[in-house]
């Protein structure tokens, strides 16, 4: 009986022994994993800081949550722009750092491939005119998010182009810039272009230039933003064959026609704005004329009143009149203005400059020669236009059948510069190049 007890009283103790053993043991081992555990933890900590640190340096853009983003726009309260691309709106990230969230928002592959035309063109740029993309968002619901700096004074056309003076009281971004102002912008304008053109890997084709995608910072400085239709273009190639976008007025002829594109279509955009800044107008308009027969709608074309008023030593009656009431404007400046534009409206798109070549002239490194003459070809087009107004069925059905003359004899005059289409017929490639142009250039 006791040799029983014995062993009972033996294995209580082995138990007793083993637990404890035990516990110190798990004991130790739980020490050691918390503390490897705080070690990755610390490791992974530094490891995402020092890679969000290089992709700050590398200006690589951060991958945001869809509820960062809500709270930094306060569930999306302010919004500052709104266009074909998507709405615009502004947001402080938690740093404190103010942002503009363009929201886009189409089909899924017209909305993903224009996320992805602005992530490739504008994600590793870094120019002092072109505008900063801090990171996107990608939902699963055909949402997109891009996040960029955000840009005090707003769009360019809110200050070159007239507006009622309750819509710059309530946007609070708009007026009249300067003549000095206005040639400031120009060149940053050009040196934003000339960086895309020829100082990246690839060429990068804003494709969309315009005042509206102009932006200007709180010291007026101008920054090129939405890239939401640009395409990256290999150095050596001479031209590269894209679908019909951007915004009627200000897209290159061979663009218009269907010829292919290359950074001289920007170059063509570039010239239209330079005109609008010196005249404070667009470049298309349409205009109501009373004759004998009644009312009749006709379009007035900007670049070519400015080249009949260039011929005819009136170029300052192109100026915008509320410049020319602050004074202090030099003739000779105005007039170089116009050559760089003329240059670059050439419809062959071999005559027109470089990007760095109108730097060089607007910096005043190079003499501007006089420009040659071109053809206005939206002209020919508009006319067309005009006819389509008229009341008779004879004047509609003489139009229809100058419709497909007129637009092959517009790109005749450009062909030489550029081939047509590949795999395009005469009949399919004039009927498309006419609804093209007809859509395009129609003014606003």
């Amino acid at each position: 009986m006791e040799d029983r007890n014995a062993n009972i009283i033996a294995a209580c103790v082995a138990a007793i022994l083993a637990i404890i053993v035990f516990y110190f043991i798990r004991r130790r081992f739980q020490s050691r994993r918390r503390n490897l555990e705080t070690i990755i933890a610390s490791e992974g900590k530094e490891l995402r800081i020092e890679y969000s640190f290089l992709r700050k340096v590398a200006g690589l853009p951060t991958k945001f949550r869809s509820k960062e983003l809500e709270e930094a726009t306060d569930n999306w309260k302010s919004m500052i722009g709104q266009g074909a691309s998507g709405s615009v709106f502004k947001g402080s990230l938690k740093d404190g750092t103010a942002v503009a969230v363009k929201r886009i928002q189409h089909g899924e592959e017209r909305g993903g491939n224009e996320f992805r035309s602005e992530i490739s063109a504008i994600a590793s740029v870094q120019h002092v005119n072109l505008v900063r993309l801090f990171g996107y968002c990608i939902q699963s619901n055909n949402l997109h998010f891009l996040v960029y700096d955000f840009i005090p004074n707003g769009a360019l056309s809110n200050w070159i182009f007239p507006r009622p003076s309750s819509a710059v009281i309530n946007n609070n971004c708009g007026g009249c810039l300067s003549w000095q102002q206005r040639l400031k912008v120009a060149t940053d304008v050009a040196k934003a272009l000339s960086y895309l053109h020829h100082d990246c890997r690839s060429k990068v084709l804003h494709l969309d230039v315009k005042p509206e995608n102009i932006l200007l910072d709180k010291n007026y400085n101008a920054i090129v933003s939405d890239f939401g239709i640009s395409k990256l273009m290999n150095p050596d190639d001479s031209r590269v064959v894209a679908s019909m976008r951007g915004t009627r007025g200000y897209i290159a002829p061979e663009w218009l026609l269907g010829l292919g594109i290359s950074e001289k279509s920007d170059v063509f955009s570039y010239g239209i704005v330079l005109l609008e800044l010196i005249g404070g107008r667009r470049s298309v308009r349409s205009i109501d004329v009373v004759d004998g027969n009644g009312s009749k709608r006709k379009f007035e074309y900007f670049p070519k009143i400015v080249t009949e008023k260039l011929k005819a030593g009136k170029i300052m009656e192109v100026v915008d009149q509320r410049l020319l009431d602050l004074g202090d404007i030099d003739e000779n400046e105005v007039r170089k203005m116009v050559h760089v534009a003329l240059w670059c409206i050439q419809h062959k798109a071999r005559r027109r400059p470089s990007m760095v070549q109108v730097v060089k002239w607007l910096e005043g490194l190079a003499a501007v020669e006089q420009p040659p003459e071109t053809t206005m070809m939206v002209v020919d087009l508009l006319a067309i236009g005009n006819d389509e107004h008229g009341e008779e069925g004879g004047w509609q059905n003489r139009n229809k059948r100058r419709k497909p003359g007129v637009v092959a004899r517009v790109a005749s005059q450009i062909t030489g510069c550029l081939p047509l289409a590949p795999n395009s017929t005469t009949s399919a490639y004039r009927s498309k190049s006419f609804t093209y142009t007809m859509s395009i250039i129609t003014p606003r």
